[in-house]
C-alpha cells in the first residue's frame, strides 16, 4: 500500500489525497463539514450504527491540511464560539452532607441521562466537581446519574475505547487487525464521580459492581451491539485505585505517557494506571472472533 499518512487507524495513500483534492476542485463552495460528509460517503466511512464518521474525518482533513497535503477552505465559524456552546452550566443543587452507611443510604436508582432533561445536570456536576472537568464525548457514549431518593450521589460517563492501549491489548491478546475490527466491543469509563459531600463507605465499589451489570444491556439497546470488556485510567499521583480493586477490576499496567497526537515517540503527559473488567466470562474468545 502506498501509504504516506496515517490517522486513527486509517492509512491514507497518494490516491486518497488526490481524490480529496479533486473533490475540493469540483465543489469549491463546500464547507469543511460538507467536504467531510462527502469523503465519508465516498469511502463508506461509517460508525457501527451507520452514521458517518464525520468528526473523525474532519480531524483527518485538518491533519492533512496542517501537513501541507491539502488546503482546506476557510472555517465558516470560529472555534472559540463552538467551544462556548459545549460549556456546561454551573451545578447548583442541594449539597447537604450525606454521611451514612451503604445499607442506610437506601435504594439506588441508575438513570441513563444522555439526550434527556437531566443531561445538563450531569454535565454541570462533572464540570464543577470532577478534577478532569467536562469534555463533550465523541462517538458512542452513555451518561448515568445515580440517585438516592431524589438526590444525585454519583455520575458515570462511558464511551468508545482508545484505539491503542498496550496493557489492554496484551491482556486481551488480540492482533492489530482484530483490534481495529472489534474495538467497538470495548467500553471506556471516562468519568466516575461520587459527589464530594457524599461520604458512604464502600459506595464506590458497590456502584462499579452495579454498573458492570447494567451497562451491557443498555449499550446493546442503544447502539445495537454488545460490549464485552470495560476499561479505565486512574492517576497514581492522586488515586490508588482502591475502589476498582474492591470491585474486582484488574490492574493491567501503565500507559506510556504518549497521547494520540504524539509525533516524537516520547512521553508528553503523566503516566496512568490502566484497569480492566471483563463483562462476560469468555471475553477473550468473543473479542477475537466477533465481527
Amino acid at each position: 500500500m502506498d501509504s504516506i499518512f496515517a490517522y486513527r487507524g486509517r492509512q491514507v495513500t497518494r490516491a486518497d489525497i488526490g481524490f480529496i483534492r479533486e473533490l475540493m476542485i469540483s465543489r469549491p463552495q463546500k464547507s469543511r463539514r460538507a467536504l467531510s460528509l462527502a469523503v465519508c460517503e465516498a469511502w463508506n466511512w461509517v460508525q457501527p450504527n451507520g452514521q458517518p464518521r464525520d468528526m473523525v474525518c474532519r480531524g483527518l482533513l485538518l491533519a492533512l491540511h496542517r501537513a501541507g497535503h491539502i488546503a482546506l477552505p476557510e472555517a465558516r465559524w470560529a472555534s472559540r464560539a463552538a467551544w462556548r456552546r459545549h460549556q456546561p452550566p454551573t451545578a447548583v443543587i442541594y449539597a447537604a452532607p450525606v454521611r451514612t452507611s451503604l445499607r442506610e443510604l437506601g435504594a439506588l436508582e441508575f438513570r441513563q441521562v444522555r439526550r434527556s432533561a437531566d443531561e445538563r445536570l450531569f454535565n454541570a456536576l462533572i464540570a464543577t466537581h470532577h478534577y478532569l472537568g467536562y469534555t463533550q464525548p465523541v462517538g458512542e457514549h452513555l451518561k448515568y446519574l445515580v440517585y438516592a431518593g431524589e438526590r444525585p450521589v454519583a455520575c458515570f460517563a462511558w464511551g468508545s475505547a482508545p484505539r491503542h492501549l498496550g496493557p489492554r491489548d496484551r491482556f486481551i491478546g488480540w492482533p492489530a487487525v482484530t483490534r481495529h475490527r472489534n474495538l467497538r466491543l470495548v467500553v471506556y469509563n471516562s468519568r466516575f464521580l461520587i459527589l464530594p459531600w457524599v461520604e458512604v463507605p464502600h459506595l464506590a465499589s458497590h456502584l462499579l459492581g452495579r454498573m458492570a451489570r447494567l451497562l451491557p444491556l443498555e449499550w446493546a439497546r442503544v447502539y445495537g451491539h454488545p460490549v464485552y470488556f470495560a476499561e479505565t485510567f486512574t492517576d497514581p499521583a492522586r488515586f490508588k485505585g482502591t475502589c476498582y480493586r474492591a470491585a474486582n477490576w484488574i490492574w493491567l499496567g501503565q500507559t506510556t505517557g504518549r497521547g494520540k497526537a504524539d509525533l516524537l515517540h516520547r512521553p508528553n503527559r503523566p503516566l496512568k494506571d490502566v484497569w480492566g473488567y471483563p463483562l462476560v466470562k469468555d471475553f477473550r474468545e468473543r473479542l477475537v472472533r466477533e465481527t
